[in-house]
């Protein structure tokens, strides 16, 4: 399994940015897909998810209003679309691939690379 993220950038404070992440090998609508964070000197968190149809999502409290996690089931892609950033935004991006609705990142089994946002002030 191979998940490519994209989509990363330096963007003032209450901007937009959309980040991309493809999959490939494996059937990518079967799997739950997450976006997660981590900033420096700080543990991972999750900051969206999505089940296998898109009918569910999940959101941390701090992105709610925000961002918006969708998935195109036949473009193999999920996306995170981020408004109004914050400079407290600012860390890496991944996405990640796991067969149980979860929020725990020990439960996913697949990680793309990261793509790095950088929110200014």
């Amino acid at each position: 399994v191979q998940l490519q993220a994209s989509g990363g950038g330096l963007v003032q404070a209450g901007g937009s940015l959309r980040l991309s992440c493809a999959a490939s090998g494996r059937t990518f609508s079967w799997y739950t897909m997450g976006w997660f964070r981590q900033a420096p000197g700080e543990e991972r968190e999750v900051v969206a998810v999505i089940n296998f149809s898109g009918v569910n999502t999940y959101y941390t409290d701090s992105v709610k209003g925000r961002f918006t996690i969708s998935r195109d089931n036949a473009k193999n892609t999920v996306y995170l679309q981020m408004n109004s950033l914050k400079p407290e935004d600012t860390a890496v991006y991944y996405c990640a691939t796991g067969a149980a609705w979860t929020t725990s990142p020990t439960e996913y089994n697949y990680w793309g690379q990261g793509t790095q946002v950088t929110v200014s002030s």
